[in-house]
């Protein structure tokens, strides 16, 4: 039989403490929703007590099959558990569970706690204690547990058994600097194993080495049966573990696939890349393409040594498939492309080209003549599709720009204050039709979102038949890239758009002029969705 392995989630506890990052109630919820959809066991809420939303969320935290947690710290010396405020504060929240974090290094008790060994061992027993008396699923973290343990074994180990003896039924081994690395977290877990059962331990690690991931790992192997961990891998300083690698990997990897149940299905995993962007998406944060199993790029092909492979047989360089975590594969062009990358890459588009072609060619030569003035086209497939288009001589002419132009001023408000407005004109023709667009940009404060926004608004406007497919475009990520300095400087501009159907694509142009590279961009972006929306052209 295969044993149970329990996942925690922290990204609403430990993931709010990184930097620059502030969830709202409202987020809370959303992020602790899709947690239980993907299957998690336990959802740490937060602290209560320690700050209005956190406070505010509890008493509004939605229903859910994952064990909602709730973080606090140990008794303080001098007072009993039952008299302890701060500790009735996260009780309070009604939890089914409470984790309290505790020292276990003797340094942090007597410099940073100010008090005896001796009583901070009283306060992780009593505090156990209470929690269970009081009809609660009793988790410890074993703050700075392995420092504590390199520093002074016994001493470390009397507090998980004071924790243990109490009736916790979790017990959590914290790397909370973040600086012990996998073999030594094996070592000393296995030690661990061998006076408090595996069935009753937990790991927290942090990245602070980029190890979090592979310590965790290491401690399931040595017997640990709980991991905890955020989304995007969030956390203080550089992050707690991942779980949106360690899930994956779990699931998909030997040993771990045969050897454990968790509370995440397989048929849950396609649901990984959405819930990533989500979290994203609420930080306002460009997902990270590199990311394991998520990442934009995590299976992108561009060597074209690859894509030739990848043709005959993806598992020659992809060590799963993409679908499975909701990933797509993505066949780049670029200066290294071959006819092996190109052909792959217009098939994606349905655009079939006999091997020999002689257009081949002509892209491929297009490309590497483009990459040289900056464009850059692994990173922007409709642009380069709109490219293969125009070479392989189907474009529609769907509009054609007659001239447009932006301007920007700086003036003072009746208020007194200086404020900027940006606005844009863009004369299009549409078969016989002229027409004349006009838009400032201005937010719904009536604050200025410049320049590129006025000529994105005035470009969209009115485009007449086409207006339909393109009014549920947004831009979602806009990037700015100098690619050479001096008098000669050119400028790159990439664009992510984004519509109604959840299709996301990216577009580039290039100009020494910021907006006039930035418009190459729309226009791309713009005619891409009209041909794969099979609009045709008045």
């Amino acid at each position: 039989m295969r044993e149970r392995l329990y996942l925690y989630d922290t990204t609403l506890r430990d993931g709010q403490q990184t930097q620059g990052v502030q969830f709202s109630v409202a987020d809370k919820i959303q992020i602790a929703q899709a947690l239980d959809l993907l299957g998690v066991d336990y959802i740490e809420g937060g602290w209560p007590g320690a700050n209005p939303t956190d406070s505010d969320f509890f008493a509004a935290r939605p229903q859910t099959r994952a064990t909602f947690t709730a973080f606090g710290m140990t008794k303080r010396a001098g007072r009993s558990a039952a008299n302890d405020d701060v500790l009735a504060a996260v009780m309070n929240a009604g939890t089914p569970a409470v984790c309290l974090v505790g020292k276990t290094h003797d340094f942090h008790v007597t410099t940073a706690l100010g008090v005896t060994l001796e009583e901070n061992v009283e306060a992780i027993g009593a505090s156990v204690a209470h929690m269970v008396a009081q009809g609660r699923e009793a988790l410890f973290d074993a703050e700075h547990f392995f420092d504590g343990f390199k520093a002074n074994p016994t001493y470390a180990l009397a507090c998980l058994e004071a924790a243990y003896q109490a009736g916790a039924r979790w017990i959590v081994l914290c790397d909370t600097n973040g600086g012990t690395l996998p073999a030594e977290v094996g070592r000393i877990v296995a030690e661990v194993v061998a006076r408090i059962p595996g069935d009753r331990l937990g790991i927290h690690c942090h990245d602070d080495t980029g190890n979090a991931v592979a310590c965790s790992l290491a401690a399931v192997d040595a017997g640990v049966r709980q991991v905890q961990g955020t989304l995007n891998g969030l956390g203080e300083r550089c992050g707690n573990a991942n779980l949106t690698s360690l899930i994956p990997t779990l699931l998909l990897k030997e040993p771990y696939a045969s050897r454990f149940d968790t509370g995440v299905a397989r048929d849950s995993l396609p649901q990984m890349v959405r819930i990533s962007r989500m979290l994203d998406d609420i930080l306002n944060r460009v997902p990270m393409r590199s990311a394991p199993y998520v990442g934009a790029s995590a299976f992108a092909h561009k060597a074209g040594l690859h894509a030739s492979a990848i043709l005959k047989d993806p598992s020659t360089y992809e060590h799963i498939e993409p679908a499975t975590v909701g990933n797509t594969r993505i066949i780049p062009m670029s200066n290294q492309a071959g006819q092996s990358n190109l052909r792959a890459r217009l098939a994606e588009a349905g655009l079939e080209v006999p091997p020999g072609d002689p257009r081949l060619a002509r892209i491929l030569d297009r490309v590497k003549e483009r990459e040289d003035q900056g464009f850059a086209y692994d990173g922007a497939q409709a642009s380069f599709e709109m490219l293969a288009r125009g070479e392989l001589g189907l474009v529609p002419r769907f509009f054609e720009i007659e001239r447009y132009r932006v301007t920007v001023e700086r003036r003072r408000n009746r208020e007194g204050r200086t404020v900027s407005l940006s606005e844009a004109v863009v004369v299009v023709r549409i078969g016989s039709q002229r027409v004349l667009s006009v838009s400032e940009s201005l937010d719904e404060s009536g604050e200025d979102r410049g320049p590129v926004n006025a000529l994105s608004t005035a470009l969209a406007k009115d485009l007449g038949p086409y207006q339909a497919s393109i009014d549920d475009m947004k831009l979602v990520d806009f990037k700015v890239r100098i690619t050479q300095g001096g008098i000669d400087a050119v400028t790159r501009v990439m664009i992510d758009s984004e519509d109604g159907q959840g299709r996301r694509w990216s577009t580039v142009g290039v100009s020494p002029n910021l907006v006039d590279a930035s418009f190459m961009a729309l226009l791309d972006a713009i005619n891409w969705k009209l041909i794969r929306d099979g609009v045709g052209p008045a």
